[in-house]
């Protein structure tokens, strides 16, 4: 039984003896002690004041004596004001539970459930390298992942490349029209970059063949005949883009004759797209090691396009969808609230969505798991939306379980926004050697890392500067738009990941002094009296790092676990200048305060490795 249960326990048992009132243990509002109060947790009893017909200060009064006598001596004291009862539990309570927890094997982590979950991150296109905005949705999803593999769970970490369509056929034109026959070999450029730098150039020469049709005859007839009142012809060339692509461009014509020519398996186009896949996915492994993450399974959207049709007929069959007599087909969803979703085009080929209710379908016969998560930006709320209410028509059994792991784009300072076809993103394999060269000019001047080896030291270095890129973007909660400032998330003070990460580092050097002190005589620390606040604090906060494991779970929210060990961290920090440790006033206190450092150590580490953070043993 956890120490709160216990305490709700002894709570609800203590108001049936008094008062004769039964009240569930969720119908008890207890949180911890306001820090201007004196206490440990308050329960508020204003919802007893009606069905008792007395006041709240004697009600209190009643209730804390009748709690001291239940607990046998775990809570000590108790005291009233106005509506709200705080007790103070005694120092007995916290040594014993230090000590569960120091014997506790992987503190933290709950029994299998036998649940199985399907987390999808990353899913990126192959016409581009990973950018800061994958950087988050990889970081959410992997961390997710394990704090759900802690919460009992079996998770199957996946992705789904988006390695067909228009946009991969014009990085593949680029390279047709313009590579030279370089390669990533050849030209000494990482095989995503090496990639993305033609779906650039794509777009540079269609702009070019853009402004210069727009000179022609042709594109003033247009202008002339299409106009809105008062639009300015770079306000219609600006909306007129994409209509141009589709029916006047030339490169636009070479593009989809290629897409059509993969859609018919034309051999050396798909000679040709594979070769360029094998090179953006050697870059994208390259990337993910240096992340450390890695997946359970790999979906391929050139496999699964096509997927879902047989659902979508069998729909018509049996009128849970209709056909219009274009030929397409829709979902009527105005019943739930939404509106009316095209699943076939009038031609018979697959929207997104018909792709995504088969691939759903396809995984769940391939691993029966019961929930899926989609880690996904918030810019596809409403296509989330639509799918998972389709999967509740269709009866899927799985469809109770999907969840959409919705996160808030990614902002750079002043307001910038991300472009790929322009080549105006952060890319991430500059921004980790961004962090790490931070990490490195920070480091060298200061702490123990002049000991170590120089494998050492870029190992130690590696762990700083990617535990501030991590923490700074986890920290924040899934559904917040944030604005990345690399400056700020390399700071090695306040809300960081390298101050968490210090505060470890200081454990372990007390613990290796303590081990190096050969005429220490540690026992016990029962007899250990006069527990500082702070260390009290300490040790509830260990107590509730079970509970946030669940709750960040349940929540899908890996920054409940990041502003934890936050909080664990500043309150070692301040134990560590307040209290005496190798040194303290007697062997008792000594004892205890080395095994609060070693649980504060063991929950801290495990707390950053949810996040995916790697502890360092020296800074």
């Amino acid at each position: 039984m956890t120490h709160l249960v216990q305490l709700q326990h002894w709570i609800s048992d203590a108001i049936k003896s008094s008062f004769d009132v039964d009240m569930s243990l969720d119908q008890l509002v207890l949180s911890e002690t306001k820090k201007e109060f004196e206490g440990d947790y308050t329960l508020v009893v204003f919802p007893l004041v009606k069905l008792t017909k007395q006041s709240p200060e004697d009600i209190g009064a009643r209730l804390g004596n009748e709690i001291i006598e239940r607990s046998h001596g775990l809570v000590a004291k108790f005291n009233v004001i106005k509506g709200f009862l705080n007790l103070s539990l005694s120092e007995t309570f916290f040594k014993e539970h230090l000590s569960q927890i120091s014997v506790t094997e992987d503190y933290g982590s709950q029994s299998k459930n036998d649940q199985k979950v399907m987390v999808e991150f990353s899913s990126p296109n192959t016409n581009k390298p990973l950018h800061l905005g994958h950087i988050r949705n990889i970081l959410l999803g992997w961390s997710c992942s394990k704090i759900l593999e802690t919460a009992g769970f079996e998770v199957v970490k996946t992705q789904i490349i988006n390695d067909r369509g228009i946009a991969i056929c014009k990085s593949m034109l680029a390279w047709h029209l313009y590579g030279d026959q370089k390669t990533p070999q050849s030209s000494g450029i990482k095989g995503d970059h090496f990639v993305g730098d033609f779906y650039v150039l794509f777009e540079q020469k269609f702009q070019e063949e853009y402004k210069q049709w727009q000179t022609c005859l042709s594109a003033g007839s247009i202008f002339e005949a299409r106009k809105n009142k008062d639009q300015t012809e770079d306000e219609f060339f600006k909306a007129f883009k994409n209509e141009y692509f589709n029916n006047h461009s030339h490169l636009g014509e070479l593009a989809k004759k290629m897409l059509a020519d993969w859609e018919r398996g034309d051999y050396e186009v798909i000679q040709l797209w594979k070769t360029m896949n094998s090179w953006v996915y050697e870059g994208f492994d390259a990337t993910y090691e240096k992340l450390g993450v890695h997946f359970d399974t790999l979906y391929y959207e050139s496999d699964t396009y096509l997927l879902g049709k047989t659902v979508i007929q069998k729909g018509i069959e049996q009128g849970t969808f209709y056909q219009e007599a274009d030929g397409s087909v829709w979902v009527d969803l105005t019943d739930v609230g939404l509106d009316k979703k095209i699943l076939l085009r009038s031609d018979g080929t697959s929207v997104y969505i018909t792709q995504d209710i088969g691939t759903a379908l396809q995984r769940y016969e391939e691993t029966q798991a019961q929930k899926m998560i989609y880690t996904v930006a918030d810019e596809q709320d409403y296509h989330f939306k639509v799918l998972f209410e389709v999967m509740k028509k269709i009866n899927a059994p799985f469809a109770d379980g999907l969840y959409h792991l919705s996160y808030g784009m990614v902002d750079l300072p002043g307001g910038a926004k991300m472009k790929s076809r322009e080549g105006t993103v952060v890319d991430a394999d500059d921004l980790i050697a961004e962090v790490i060269q931070e990490a490195h000019d920070a480091s060298i001047e200061r702490g123990e890392i002049h000991e170590m080896s120089k494998e050492e030291q870029e190992d130690t270095i590696r762990k700083i500067g990617l535990a501030a890129l991590k923490y700074f973007i986890i920290k924040v909660s899934p559904k917040k738009r944030m604005t990345f400032d690399p400056k700020e998330s390399v700071d090695m003070q306040g809300q960081t990941g390298p101050y968490i990460q210090n505060a470890y580092v200081r454990i372990q050097s007390v613990i290796r002094k303590a081990n190096q002190d050969t005429n220490q005589n540690l026992g016990t620390y029962e007899a250990y009296t006069e527990m500082k606040d702070i260390e009290k604090s300490i040790i509830r906060n260990l107590l509730h790092f079970p509970y946030l494991v669940l709750d960040a779970a349940r929540q899908y929210d890996p920054s409940i676990i990041a502003n934890f060990a936050y909080d664990l961290a500043k309150d070692y920090h301040r134990f560590y200048h307040e209290a005496r440790i190798l040194t303290a006033e007697t062997t008792e206190a000594k004892s205890f305060r080395l095994v609060l450092s070693e649980q504060v150590g063991k929950v801290l580490k495990k707390s950053m490795d949810l996040l995916g953070i790697e502890m360092p043993e020296k800074m």
